[in-house]
């Protein structure tokens, strides 16, 4: 099972509420963001929309899309 998951999205697509499957609690984009930057999720990293400088979190890179957040 993946470590993290959507929970909510904008009509947009951008991650609003963020899942952690292994301890079961919801958490907001901005908490999420914070946990990644403190190393808290090794397997993901954190981004900033271009457009906007919102940050999100997105899986490393690897060959699995089962990590994938989506």
């Amino acid at each position: 099972m993946k470590r993290l998951s959507v929970k909510n999205e904008t009509s947009s697509g951008f991650n609003t509420k963020i899942h952690d499957n292994y301890l079961g609690i919801d958490m907001t984009i901005n908490q999420a963001v914070k946990k990644v930057e403190n190393g808290l999720y090794p397997k993901y990293h954190v981004r900033t929309q271009s457009e906007t400088g919102k940050k999100f979190i997105a899986s490393n890179p690897d060959k699995s899309k089962n990590n994938n957040l989506g």
